[in-house]
């Protein structure tokens, strides 16, 4: 787990963000499930405790919480992704991750540190994977200047922002930089961490989607510096042919 920086954005005014924080508290706590949320918060390693409710009627839910609300802009995507934040249960984070899914496309790149901010406080892999492949990487394909940023972010000592590195192309497919992507997992091969040596395969592993020979011949060659984890992510795809599903 990693603690927030002491320099972290705080939430901007939002009226969008006063009435759907005020949905939102209102109406999940009468769908919470003690028991399930002991069972989930064991699931993940106690990172954070739950309320309970089965991703499906979270949903419906939230559904029925957001009609009639306006489109968001990049200040009202802030307040209610940071709110979110500071509630305990991770259910009202699930619920950020979704709505910031939808409405990246009206984040600019300023929106990058509060991106950072969710990524680096209460970490797992379970909301920094949806932040960096859809959130973080929809900053990037809106503005490829933020690849210079990835390339800073790889080096960092938290390693919840260097996984989001490594998989901020996962969505890439034809678009991918493949210089910086087997970049990246070459600076990052050596770490000791599964959730670096699991990012690493499972960036190529996506990619071999698109160029399977190239991720092929990728491994091929560092196969001596990638992790047997990593390896063995990477070549799911490619065992018995290029492209064929492994399961």
């Amino acid at each position: 787990m990693s603690a927030s920086s002491p320099t972290a954005p705080a939430p901007p005014p939002s009226a969008l963000a006063e009435t759907i924080l005020a949905r939102l508290t209102a109406a999940y706590p009468p769908a919470a499930d003690p028991v399930r949320a002991e069972g989930a918060a064991a699931y993940l390693k106690n990172v954070c405790p739950f309320l309970g409710i089965p991703a499906t009627e979270r949903r419906a839910l939230d559904r029925t919480l957001l009609k009639d609300t306006p489109k968001p802009d990049e200040s009202d995507c802030a307040a209610i992704a940071l709110r979110c934040w500071d509630l305990r249960e991770r259910e009202y984070r699930y619920f950020a991750v979704d709505y910031l899914r939808r409405h990246v496309k009206h984040c600019s790149s300023g929106f990058l540190p509060v991106a950072r901010r969710l990524i680096t406080t209460t970490s797992w892999w379970d909301t920094v994977d949806a932040l960096a492949a859809h959130v973080v990487g929809g900053l990037v394909s809106a503005d490829p200047r933020l690849a210079a940023t990835m390339d800073r972010w790889i080096e960092d000592d938290d390693l919840w922002v260097a996984r989001t590195a490594l998989l901020h192309q996962l969505r890439f497919k034809e678009r991918t930089d493949p210089d910086r992507l087997f970049a990246y997992c070459l600076r990052q091969a050596g770490h000791r961490d599964f959730f670096i040596r699991k990012a690493i395969g499972w960036a190529l592993r996506e990619y071999a989607k698109t160029a399977p020979e190239v991720v092929r011949g990728f491994v091929d060659a560092h196969r001596d510096r990638l992790s047997p984890l990593s390896v063995r992510e990477a070549t799911k795809h490619l065992r018995g042919g290029a492209g064929r599903e492994a399961g």
